[in-house]
């Protein structure tokens, strides 16, 4: 099957009016010119990326979640995530999901929660559009999570942990009045209350320094033993930067400084941030901005974070400023992300990779995206590749 006169986005390149031969789901051929072939789908003046690779998604919670406290049946949610991926034009997607302090059985974030939901998606990645994989936000200041983390690893349930303290006063929350304003908003309570929430917060996860790192430590080896990529959450200083790259991590998600993301690049590791971040030109907690980490050169991966539909609108904000344009920003998306989980078989246009593809309008609109060379969304405006098995029921 034949896609011909579309704009290719290459890892070093972008061809105008390229074509590619797709076999048996796997991208079998790259031309740069136009092809004449019979029953070739016709670009329009379309655009094909490689799928999108989003490492850290906190969606599932939010379709677990969409009001506070009503609760969804985790196969609704679950199927209105995997539908929405594959409209934005993601293929695979790390689900972030957390195990927190002070969560009772049952709530969002508990133990048997969290549990319940790494079980459902392990069961729906057969069925689902997606490939659908699991990132385990560690909470250290949670000792308990340290057996329940070794037990998903055990199993093989996890494909990303990520250390993590959102404690207020530090990290992504070091900003506290920034903080307690957000809050008030969030959760419709005034910044009094708000106020009065973040000082217990941060008396209640109060923890030894020797305490923290020690968890980290196990986290760190439990994830070398097991062979699963460790990543930083929320590095606000130096000292931390090179606290994580000691310890094995190779993605620092979400600096909060620009100093702690440039120390994370020199120790070899991969920044991750917000694509909403570089969509909007700002950080909504006022971190790092993730435009002024790309001008930097210190920007490695882009993750849909809490909106997956960012991901595009972010990777053309970046492209005006990408000293490799369009092919430089889509790699922040699609070859870094692979490259840093290592996944061999996806995240870029070349031959023999799996045909995880994304078709972009004139508009900027997700019109089609492909995984395995199968239509897993479509707008109906282009037609002539196979329907994949049906998503989740």
């Amino acid at each position: 099957m034949w896609l011909s006169d579309f704009t290719l986005v290459l890892p070093d390149r972008v061809v105008p009016n390229g074509a590619l031969r797709l076999q048996d789901g796997r991208i079998a051929e790259i031309a740069d010119h136009p092809v004449r072939h019979a029953g070739a789908m016709r670009g329009a003046g379309h655009t094909i990326f490689a799928g999108f690779i989003d490492m850290h998604g906190d969606m599932i919670e939010q379709e677990l979640e969409p009001r506070a406290r009503v609760d969804f049946p985790i196969n609704v949610a679950l199927a209105a995530l995997d539908a929405r991926l594959a409209a934005a034009g993601v293929t695979t997607a790390y689900a972030s999901v957390s195990f927190s302090r002070g969560v009772r059985d049952g709530e969002r974030r508990s133990f048997e929660h969290t549990s319940g939901v790494i079980r459902a998606l392990a069961a729906a990645r057969g069925r689902a559009r997606v490939d659908h994989r699991i990132h385990a936000r560690f909470d250290i200041t949670f000792d308990n999570a340290v057996g329940v983390l070794k037990g998903l690893l055990d199993d093989g349930t996890v494909d990303l942990v990520s250390l993590m303290d959102h404690t207020p006063g530090q990290g992504q929350y070091r900003n506290l009045e920034i903080h307690i304003r957000n809050k008030a908003a969030q959760n419709g309570i005034s910044e009094a209350e708000a106020r009065a929430m973040v000082d217990t917060a941060m008396a209640t996860r109060a923890r030894p320094q020797e305490e923290l790192l020690q968890n980290m430590r196990t986290v760190a080896r439990m994830c070398r033993d097991h062979g699963v990529p460790l990543a930083s959450h929320d590095d606000d200083t130096v000292d931390k930067a090179h606290l994580v790259a000691e310890l094995g991590a190779v993605i620092a998600e979400f600096p909060v400084t620009l100093e702690a993301a440039e120390v994370a690049t020199q120790r070899g590791l991969m920044t991750a941030m917000g694509a909403p971040n570089a969509m909007r030109g700002e950080s909504y907690s006022g971190n790092l901005s993730a435009r002024e980490a790309h001008r930097a050169g210190v920007l490695s991966i882009l993750a849909a974070d809490y909106h997956p539909a960012a991901i595009l609108p972010a990777i053309r904000a970046l492209a005006t400023q990408d000293p490799d344009g369009l092919a430089g920003a889509a790699r922040l998306a699609t070859v870094n992300p692979a490259k840093a989980l290592g996944l061999d078989d996806v995240g870029s246009i070349a031959n023999g990779k799996s045909a995880d593809l994304v078709v972009v309008d004139d508009a900027d609109r997700v019109v089609l995206t492909l995984r395995r060379g199968a239509v897993i969304y479509s707008d109906g405006t282009l037609h002539g590749l196979p329907a994949r098995e049906p998503a989740i029921a």
